[in-house]
């Protein structure tokens, strides 16, 4: 048995250990019996209780793993459903210690809403309404002693969208034209890229696309010299997006395989990348800046709280 401070003590190879116990087979001459798995500060954590909280993980898990990796996979799963459970015992006690309360009335509040929501809780059961207890105590102490204090200020916000630019951008615009060579039967489809190759040379030779389209394209533009118009990122289909990505106004593809054919497109105009402005995100980044500074701060204060715990793991 051994003693430790904090929870960084709970290393993997502990949990291998105590993975073989959850999860060796039963046998009819020893079969494990209930016993305690963790002690943290006054409370104690049974191995029925890490069983009851890993079982869903557990079953998910060996309906997709085989084998060492199953093997491995519970291993894993065991210890972060301790390490969690640990995590949660700390934070309940110190609600406790901080004066937190939640009504019968919020806990039957909570349950109506998980109800419209489709959950199916039955209050009932002491459990369920133990469960729905803790988690609306979690929520309190959280919100005191976590997001009660984080501060988002407008140089935070613009700090975020200059390192976060990409996210608020716009989608990319292009005018394009396309000759499109398509198979007159599923068993053409050589015969429509050997078309598709002298088109592509005619081109390179310096002929005129919108001639070349009006001539050969088998596409419903080809009438407008294959003008397609105006299309944005993500309207195209992901072999043309991938083949124009890199061309400059007026380049003109190789040729482009689809199910609809082969394709030789140009790029007529391209926009620049543009992005929302500031002052129409900034809401949305007050409320990511938040997230973020409410997550640091939420992992200091739980490293605080093992910091100043007594966890005794009896593995």
């Amino acid at each position: 048995m051994k003693r430790y401070r904090t929870i960084r003590a709970l290393a993997i190879p502990c949990a291998a250990i105590a993975a073989g116990l959850l999860f060796a087979p039963d046998t009819s001459s020893a079969k494990l019996e209930d016993r305690i798995v963790a002690v943290v500060n006054s409370d104690l954590i049974m191995l029925s209780d890490v069983k009851h909280e890993l079982a869903p993980e557990q079953e998910r898990i060996k309906r997709q793993h085989r084998g060492e990796e199953l093997a491995e996979r519970l291993r894993t799963a065991e210890y972060m459903a301790l390490t969690k459970m640990i995590e949660r015992r700390l934070q309940l006690q110190e609600a406790k210690a901080r004066g937190v309360d939640v009504s019968d009335q919020e806990v039957k509040q909570a349950v109506e809403q998980m109800k419209r929501q489709g959950e199916n809780i039955d209050v009932s059961d002491p459990v369920s309404a133990r469960n729905v207890r803790d988690q609306l105590m979690l929520l309190k102490v959280i919100d005191r002693e976590v997001r009660s204090g984080v501060m988002v200020g407008e140089a935070d916000m613009k700090r975020y969208y200059q390192e976060h630019r990409d996210r608020f951008a716009l989608p990319e615009e292009y005018t394009l034209s396309q000759i499109l060579l398509q198979p007159k039967s599923a068993d053409n489809t050589a015969e429509a890229l050997a078309r598709a190759r002298r088109v592509l040379a005619e081109l390179k030779q310096g002929e005129k696309f919108e001639d070349v389209a009006l001539r050969h394209s088998d596409g419903p533009n080809a009438s407008r010299g294959g003008r397609i118009g105006l299309v944005r990122q993500g309207e195209l289909l992901p072999a043309i997006e991938r083949a124009i990505a890199s061309l400059v106004p007026g380049g003109i593809s190789d040729i482009i395989e689809s199910p609809e054919g082969f394709h030789i497109v140009r790029v007529e105009e391209k926009q620049p990348k543009q992005f929302r402005p500031f002052d129409e995100v900034k809401f949305e980044i007050q409320g990511l800046v938040f997230q973020q500074k409410s997550e640091d701060v939420f992992q200091a204060w739980l490293v605080d709280l093992k910091n100043k715990a007594f966890i005794e793991i009896k593995f």
